[in-house]
């Protein structure tokens, strides 16, 4: 039997390409089924679009502002709630040649553990929790940003799921470390980093904020840097634990994604460039498989954590 070179490991579940579409950029699968072309088995897994127990309209637009090497976004989670997910959305993708993550939201504690339930007894491979939510029982901060709260979430989830969970953590902290500490405490099987940092545009003829919610999320190359030592951090934390990381933020072409492994994640997320290119996917697969033969590696997981720091 030949090995798939390209196959990782991330919290249980083995995929056949290290590379995921992430949640909000692939929608919930079947925008990429109708891209002529589109080869599944050069992904391992698609995130599906956050969703949260009910129907979300999200933000009053405009939602998207292009920026200098990246993009806001401030969509607000608009989706057609778990249940419509799990009863009319996953029987129509469950075939597809890859695995599923869905990408669960709350506005509170007891949400996300109703959320993961509605998913618990659905097709999909594993949950991941976006912690980036406000609290809005604490006033408004984000899950993610603090311990006791972002542990609060992962028990909830851990108690509701016997799926792999992966938690998304927030770059917007003052250590990233001492968050996934309290995830893993609570039973988190995997991380994904890093999600969105919070920025803002302005229309200066108008001096209004360009997006409708005044801030959003950052993404794109601007934020690669600050995703790497993100998850370089992570890697400190994690490898002793044998936790995985899906590194993301930036990843624009095989070159980004190979940095990500060698900082430490096990496989890596692509998001804002598939808006300019679906179709990249499948030229980093083939290029990764070349790399490895160039530079004498064995598998891509050999790859992780291999930076030379002689």
């Amino acid at each position: 039997m030949t090995t798939n070179p390209l196959s990782v490991t991330v919290a249980g579940i083995t995929l056949a390409s290290p590379l995921l579409l992430l949640s909000g950029c692939a929608g919930f699968a079947e925008e990429f089924a109708a891209i002529e072309g589109f080869d599944f088995s050069s992904i391992g897994a698609i995130c599906l679009k956050g969703t949260t127990l009910e129907p979300r309209l999200g933000n009053a637009p405009p939602r998207l502002a292009e920026t200098p090497a990246g993009m806001l976004n401030a969509i607000g989670l608009q989706n057609p709630g778990a249940k419509y997910v799990v009863g009319q959305i996953l029987p129509r993708i469950a075939h597809l040649p890859t695995k599923l993550i869905a990408n669960i939201a709350g506005s509170s504690i007891a949400e996300y553990g109703e959320v993961a339930r509605v998913f618990d007894n659905s097709p999909v491979a594993a949950i991941e929790i976006n912690i980036s939510c406000p609290n809005v029982k604490e006033g408004g901060a984000a899950f993610g940003a603090d311990p006791q709260a972002a542990g609060a979430v992962v028990a909830a989830v851990r108690q509701a799921t016997s799926k792999p969970i992966i938690t998304k953590l927030s770059p917007n902290v003052t250590d990233i470390r001492s968050i996934a500490h309290a995830a893993i405490d609570a039973g988190s099987d995997a991380f994904s980093a890093i999600n969105t940092l919070m920025g803002m545009a302005i229309d200066i003829h108008s001096r209004k904020p360009i997006l409708g919610n005044r801030q959003g999320g950052l993404s794109g190359p601007a934020i690669k840097p600050i995703a790497l030592l993100k998850v370089w951090q992570l890697y400190q934390l994690t490898k002793p634990l044998g936790i995985p990381i899906i590194g993301q933020g930036g990843i624009a072409c095989t070159e980004d994604a190979v940095e990500f492994f060698l900082a430490g994640a096990n496989a890596v997320g692509i998001g804002t460039a598939l808006f300019r290119n679906p179709l990249l996917p499948q030229r980093i697969h083939e290029q990764l498989r070349q790399y490895l033969e160039n530079h004498g590696f064995s598998s891509v997981a050999a790859l992780t954590g291999a930076m030379n720091l002689a």
